[in-house]
């Protein structure tokens, strides 16, 4: 299979929230994802759940020949590794991987959507995807990141650093 990009969406809000990002990162690294870009981290507020603690949130850019099918068993993997427990949704969590974009394809099954069904609602994602991929294009709403990002409501986001 050919290289493809990726974007991935990070977040934590439990434990040492940086120690879990940067767990990710290197986890992906090893797993098959050549990470190229990241942004940088991000502190927001909850999102769908908000009486919890606050993210630490960021993207990612990687190339890899991992077909779509397989991606969410291995990013699976990784969260269980790092110390994710199953919550409510939208519920506290050590770490969550979420695959956004796969190049400009449409992919759904009954465990993943690509793109990813919210991602254009969450200034959490579109703001460190803009840092890194502002041109990338939705490829059913035919809009770019930037722009997606500027149809949100202005949401206070604190950039903590660059991991």
């Amino acid at each position: 299979m050919s290289k493809q990009i990726v974007t991935f969406a990070l977040g934590s809000n439990l434990g040492n929230r940086l120690l879990y990002l940067d767990t990710a990162l290197r986890s992906l690294q090893e797993n098959g994802f050549d990470i190229k870009r990241k942004s940088r981290v991000w502190e927001t507020a909850p999102w769908g759940k908000l009486n919890q603690p606050r993210f630490l949130n960021m993207c990612v850019l990687a190339e890899t020949t991992i077909a779509c099918k397989n991606m969410l068993s291995i990013v699976k993997a990784i969260e269980c590794k790092i110390g994710r427990k199953e919550t409510e949704k939208w519920g506290e969590r050590e770490i969550d991987i979420d695959i956004i974009f796969v190049d400009d394809k449409i992919f759904e099954n009954n465990n993943l959507s690509i793109p990813h069904k919210l991602a254009h609602e969450r200034a959490f994602v579109l703001r460190p995807l803009a840092e890194i991929a502002p041109d990338m294009l939705h490829p059913q709403l035919n809009k770019t990141v930037k722009e997606l990002l500027e149809a949100l409501p202005e949401e206070k986001m604190e950039w903590i650093m660059k991991l």
